[in-house]
């Protein structure tokens, strides 16, 4: 949870956060504004700050330190989740813990559109109704197509586009909604 955020929810200025606090001003205004990361902070200036805002120091960092993995990386991940977890305990587990958006409302739309493509398509496999949580997000669509990794490479390594076209052709419907291309989501070792 990010300062700005805590200030709003609790009615407090940044003056107010620098008085309580015992932090300068300056230092907690660029902090707000983004011009100073809260995790370059030091453990004192993490300590006072979450004291003054009643919060722990972990909870003021882990935003700023979430690292996003790649596209690809996740997409495997989520493969090899379906493949451990069997399709009806994966839509369960992904449906109640809000995953998808939680990632669309961070702005990682690439992901939390093929965590929905993979719902709809596991529930369209089991024939299981669509969870309707999330039709405002089945509009959504990426800006540019994203491709497989070997798509890619195969397209270059050919100096061809014949490989995307078929990709293309192949693709699960469900992905493809969102410019995703996906067409093999159960081979995964």
């Amino acid at each position: 949870m990010c300062i700005t955020e805590i200030l709003t929810e609790t009615n407090m200025t940044i003056y107010r956060l620098a008085k309580r606090s015992g932090v300068p001003y300056t230092t907690v205004r660029e902090i707000c504004n983004g011009k100073t990361g809260i995790e370059k902070c030091s453990g004192e200036t993490l300590y006072k700050l979450a004291k003054a805002l009643d919060v722990t120091m972990e909870a003021l960092v882990e935003d700023a330190m979430e690292h996003r993995p790649g596209f690809e990386w996740y997409k495997s991940q989520v493969c090899h989740l379906v493949k451990s977890m069997g399709d009806i305990d994966f839509l369960i587990d992904t449906l109640e813990s809000g995953k998808i958006r939680e990632l669309y409302n961070k702005g990682w739309y690439a992901e939390s559109l093929y965590l929905l493509a993979m719902t709809d398509y596991l529930s369209r496999e089991n024939e299981l109704p669509l969870c309707a949580e999330y039709d405002d997000m089945r509009r959504a669509r990426l800006q540019r197509t994203v491709y497989p990794a070997g798509v890619l490479g195969m397209c270059a390594a050919f100096k061809s586009d014949e490989s995307k076209s078929e990709s293309l052709r192949e693709a699960i419907p469900e992905f493809l909604r969102h410019n995703i291309v996906e067409a093999e989501v159960r081979n995964v070792y």
